[in-house]
């Protein structure tokens, strides 16, 4: 590979993660409220209330950059999870993570396996709750159940 290849990729791959880091931080302030004081980006309000399935993870039942740790496979992990709801009535947790990658199958495992991570230790912190898993594809606005 030509050192010129190599710096064109090292610049998409900085852009696209510069990207997602910048949707995160505007993800992370929205918030939806019935009583017409939803905050956050107007668009962003708007892409969420456009699909029904996506407004639980940003109402006021739901939290943002929830940190999570603990021993999944014999190996401590720290991370931090991009949206969850915990619904006590329904006995379910939801977790939500946010991708910006348009190739939805390049990095699909490694995803998937992040849930898992996310799923096995809430399991443990809720026994008796569902734990459910989605991606939100941002690319297309799409939400995905894993």
């Amino acid at each position: 590979m030509k050192l010129s290849e190599l710096i064109a990729q090292n610049t998409h791959m900085k852009f696209a993660t510069d990207a997602g880091v910048r949707m995160h931080a505007l993800l992370r302030m929205v918030t939806l409220d019935d009583a017409g004081g939803d905050r956050g980006d107007a668009e962003l309000v708007a892409r969420i209330r456009a699909n029904k399935n996506l407004i639980p993870f940003f109402g006021p039942n739901s939290r943002g950059e929830v940190p999570i740790a603990g021993i999944y496979r014999g190996k401590f992990i720290s991370r931090r999870i991009d949206r969850m709801v915990v619904d006590p009535d329904a006995r379910t947790v939801w977790v939500l993570d946010y991708k910006t990658d348009v190739d939805r199958v390049a990095r699909r495992e490694k995803y998937a396996a992040q849930l898992r991570e996310y799923m096995t230790l809430l399991s443990e912190i809720y026994p008796d709750f569902t734990v459910r898993g989605f991606i939100l594809w941002i690319h297309d606005w799409t939400l995905e159940r894993m």
